[in-house]
């Protein structure tokens, strides 16, 4: 299968994906929220971030692999590939290790340093069983998603995370109408991860019986995985620093009114990056045809850009009239604030917009080079959060993180045309207004029509939801393409064969 072939493939499963991700999505947290209460949902909710951190015990050695192997699939020199993988492997198991004991020590400590009413054994359980499934994953499979992602092959997990996660929807599902504690769903949970292992364990053994792990390694294609794990740490800071101040300063409460606006815009942000399923490829072609990857990147931005604006433009009309009938019954806290999406939408905003120049600094692999950028990052994050937190609540801890992005966006966007690219980033703060001012114009012009439009039950939400998109999304593709002609025909050329060849296939096995 051939790149774009890849592409187009990665991009469909993972829109599949989320269109499964988010009809289950929306079903569950409701089911916790009646069942269980808001304060077992913000305990999950804190629970994941902090595990977020832990993460960090991979050391960056995920993202310089990837970087590293780049070139060698490109070339198909498995000898190399082996070597890398060698030596990530060995970081790998370490680093599993690692991962459990702290696990362990989570376990022990954390109920006994939250405000909570939920029974010490409980939090304890959900801690261990949450934690667990990434410490198999890392010591047996975490070499192997790298290399498949290298390959373009994201599909393959894309499939096999979507079959898992409706078997976990469904079950906990079952089991909250059941009435089963929290413990039972995580129970649950790490039992369909431990299926996910099994599988890509059976799959690489299936389909790549040339790789070979007791090769000597290279640990020298690997030797930026530390100034790697700053970058991740800094990525980390963006996604759960907001949840573990909320979980200290304001409560799990707050930390339940703060997941269920992340979760919604969560879903929007993922399927997002979703069209990053042609990352592999500019990877790959970043290190052995510069000039065509420029072209690509310029596509790649502007498409980027267009899904941003268009996709948070519309949820940013409907996400309070949404969470009204879906939080309708829960008294335990309110749910509904006017100012939130907003401030949710400017984080979403500027860290989604900046993926193109996270991918240049990335793919030039000049993590050491940029780490005290990332650092000023979670710094300017961390100050600034917890300045207001105890003030504004929730407001604080998001005014802290736009105040960061509002920094690193426009650094990365600089740094990745004048130091890599040799260019001027004007083309892509062009990108940016033109976008910013369709989704101003958008926003105002709705505000007038929707204040005569009932939407007062789901199936209202989601027919004027649908038509919004079919005028939006066209919307903003149409704009930017105008302001972007080349890149636009530049594009076109490369997908038409695809679709074509997709066609042409059709047409032959309906004849046949």
């Amino acid at each position: 299968m051939q790149n774009g072939e890849k592409s187009i493939a990665n991009i469909l499963t993972s829109t599949l994906s989320q269109i499964i991700t988010l009809g289950l999505g929306i079903i569950i947290p409701r089911l916790v929220l009646v069942n269980l209460g808001s304060e077992a949902n913000g305990l999950l909710s804190s629970v994941n971030t902090i595990l977020g951190y832990v993460s960090l015990l991979e050391a960056g050695v995920g993202a310089a692999s990837m970087q590293a192997l780049y070139g060698p699939v490109a070339k198909e020199n498995r000898s190399d590939i082996n070597s890398i993988l060698a030596a990530t492997n060995i970081f790998y198991k370490r680093t599993s290790r690692m991962y459990l004991t702290v696990v362990l020590f989570m376990t022990v400590v954390l109920p006994f340093t939250i405000k909570s009413s939920l029974p010490t054994w409980q939090i304890m359980a959900v801690v261990f069983l949450s934690g667990m499934p990434g410490v198999i994953s890392y010591y047996f499979q975490g070499k192997y998603q790298i290399l498949l992602r290298a390959e373009g092959k994201s599909y393959v997990l894309t499939n096999l995370t979507t079959v898992c996660h409706i078997g976990t929807s469904f079950s906990k599902i079952i089991l909250l109408l059941c009435g089963c504690n929290i413990v039972v769903l995580q129970m649950m949970y790490m039992a369909f991860n431990l299926i996910q292992v099994a599988y890509i364990m059976l799959y690489m053994k299936r389909n790549y019986s040339w790789l070979v792990l007791n090769v000597p390694p290279a640990y020298e294609k690997i030797s930026q995985s530390k100034n790697a794990l700053v970058h991740q740490v800094s990525s980390l800071i963006f996604n759960n620093t907001d949840t573990l101040i909320l979980t200290y300063c304001c409560g799990l409460m707050s930390v339940s009114v703060y997941s269920m606006y992340t979760m919604f815009f969560g879903i929007i942000a993922t399927a997002i990056l979703n069209f990053s399923g042609i990352s592999f490829a500019l990877g790959q072609t970043f290190n052995t045809d510069r000039q065509k990857f420029e072209k690509m990147l310029d596509i790649y931005e502007i498409f980027n850009m267009i899904l941003t604006f268009s996709l948070f433009c519309i949820t940013n009309i409907f996400i309070l009239p949404f969470l009204r009938l879906y939080t309708r019954g829960i008294t335990d806290v309110s749910y509904i604030d006017v100012y939130l999406p907003y401030l949710f939408i400017a984080t979403y905003l500027l860290s989604n917009g900046r993926n193109s120049s996270s991918l240049v600094i990335n793919y030039a692999g000049h993590f050491k080079q940029t780490q005290w950028r990332s650092i000023l990052e979670s710094v300017i994050n961390i100050a600034v959060s917890l300045a207001c937190v105890f003030r504004f609540g929730i407001y604080g801890v998001l005014i802290g993180t736009i105040a960061a992005l509002l920094y690193r966006t426009n650094d990365m966007i600089i740094y990745a045309n004048k130091k890599i690219l040799k260019r001027s980033p004007w083309k892509t703060y062009r990108r940016w207004l033109v976008n910013l001012a369709l989704f101003v114009a958008v926003t105002l012009l709705s505000k007038p029509i929707f204040a005569h439009i009932s939407l007062d039950t789901y199936p209202k939400i989601i027919l004027w939801a649908a038509i919004t998109c079919v005028v939006v999304i066209p919307l903003f593709f149409t704009v930017s393409s105008m302001f972007d002609r080349e890149s636009y025909h530049y594009a076109k050329s490369i997908i038409a064969p695809y679709i074509q060849r997709i066609f042409r296939r059709s047409n032959q096995q309906s004849a046949d």
